[in-house]
C-alpha cells in the first residue's frame, strides 16, 4: 500500500508543481522512469505474496534507477548510449510485465 500512495502522491505532486528536468538529465529520466516502476510493480506482487518488506523495496527502489541510469550513462560515454538504453528498457520492461501477470493471477485467480 506503501507503494502506491507513494506513487499517487508523486505523480500529483508533479502534475501540481510541473518540475523542469535539466538538459543534461533527460535522457536518463525515462530510464529511471522505467526502473522505478519496475521496483513498485515488484513490491506490490511481494506485498501480495505477503513477503514485501519495506527496507528491501526502499533498497529496490533506489538501486534500480541508480543502475538503470549508470548503464545508460556508461553507454552515453561509450557512444552506444541509444542501444544500451534500449536494453535496459526491454529487461525491466519484461520484468513488470512478469509482475503484473503474477500481480493478476493473484487478485483475479487467471
Amino acid at each position: 500500500m506503501i507503494a502506491v500512495l507513494a506513487l499517487v502522491i508523486g505523480v500529483v505532486l508533479g502534475v501540481v508543481l510541473d518540475p523542469t528536468v535539466p538538459l543534461g538529465l533527460q535522457p536518463y529520466l525515462p530510464i529511471a522512469v522505467v526502473a522505478a516502476l519496475d521496483a513498485v510493480f515488484g513490491g506490490i506482487r511481494a506485498k501480495l505474496d505477503g513477503i514485501f518488506d519495506d527496507k528491501q523495496f526502499v533498497i529496490s527502489f533506489i538501486s534500480n534507477v541508480l543502475v538503470a541510469a549508470l548503464i545508460v550513462y556508461l553507454g552515453d560515454q561509450l557512444g552506444v548510449g541509444g542501444q544500451l538504453s534500449t536494453g535496459v528498457v526491454v529487461v525491466l520492461g519484461v520484468r513488470i510485465f512478469g509482475n503484473v501477470a503474477a500481480i493478476r493471477r493473484l487478485l483475479f485467480k487467471a
